[in-house]
């Protein structure tokens, strides 16, 4: 996949109760200081969906970072077309 840079993009997972990073089906991101989005994997449509939402202080303690290279490629590929300048 060609290489975009979105800058101030961060991506996060709750690993609290994951045995392993392929568990990962929620991530989150954050553009710069906008909003939140929490993506899901809709296995019975095949694709991630997105939705705007409000994170509580709890919740923001334990989101770790997800590295770039450790996202499935077609969140990778809905993360450029979300956010894409």
């Amino acid at each position: 996949m060609k290489l975009v840079k979105l800058r101030g993009l961060r991506v996060y997972t709750n690993p609290v109760g994951l045995s392993s990073p392929s568990e990962w089906v929620v991530f989150y991101s954050r553009r710069a200081d906008g909003p939140y989005y929490r993506w899901l994997y809709e296995a019975e449509v095949g694709q991630w969906r997105a939705a705007h939402v409000q994170l509580s202080v709890v919740t923001l303690r334990v989101l770790c970072v997800a590295h770039w290279q450790a996202l499935p490629v077609a969140l990778q590929a809905k993360l450029i077309e979300h956010y894409l300048e």
